[in-house]
């Protein structure tokens, strides 16, 4: 099936991309659009899912907007990817543990490319390096459309970080491509779009 893929080069806020996803999850739906994977960055941008709680919020002078997605709450900043998507699981496998799966094995897949070895974490989502956690996953599914999507740190400033409880877990540290000293940090979106599209059009 073919998937729309798009690259935003500018940051897009956090509202804008709620937004146009919700659109597109009504276009999928109604057949009026293709299934969508959104690449882009975010500023910097404190997000709370369903299972927020209010304690995750370390410094109370940040402002936290409210989602529907799943899990905790999280932080979107400049140099870290964000990859949205839109899937029709009508179309596919109705298997949502399976999409986590294979986000999983996206991301990596990815990292491989820049010589990190990351592992999946079975009461964690999400995927580890050593102890140290460089991505989130967050989906919510609407009628058997799935989206929201994943993030990774790739050279994003990891100190707001400390301004929360990140996904809820207290006592884990976060890490980043360049934290991990990766050096050639090339290609990201084009390795981020090959990898990601391959994978979900195989659900």
């Amino acid at each position: 099936m073919s998937i729309e893929i798009k690259i935003s080069k500018s940051l897009i806020t956090y509202k804008k991309a709620m937004i146009t996803l919700e659109k597109r999850v009504n276009d999928v739906k109604n057949g009026t659009k293709k299934e969508l994977i959104w690449i882009l960055e975010h500023p910097i941008t404190f997000s709370s899912g369903i299972r927020s709680k209010e304690s995750d919020i370390l410094d109370k002078r940040i402002k936290v907007i409210k989602t529907n997605r799943g899990g905790k709450i999280t932080l979107h900043n400049p140099g870290q990817k964000v990859v949205y998507f839109v899937i029709n699981l009508n179309n596919r496998k109705k298997d949502i543990r399976r999409l986590i799966n294979i986000l999983e094995k996206s991301i990596i897949e990815f990292l491989n490319i820049y010589k990190i070895k990351g592992r999946p974490d079975k009461k964690n989502i999400g995927i580890w390096v050593n102890e140290k956690k460089i991505s989130a996953i967050g989906l919510r599914v609407k009628r058997w459309i799935a989206y929201h999507g994943c993030s990774i740190n790739i050279n994003n400033d990891l100190s707001y970080y400390k301004k929360i409880i990140p996904c809820g877990l207290d006592n884990k540290e976060v890490t980043s491509l360049k934290d991990l000293n990766v050096k050639n940090i090339n290609n990201v979106n084009i390795n981020l779009k090959n990898i990601f599209n391959k994978n979900l059009s195989k659900i």
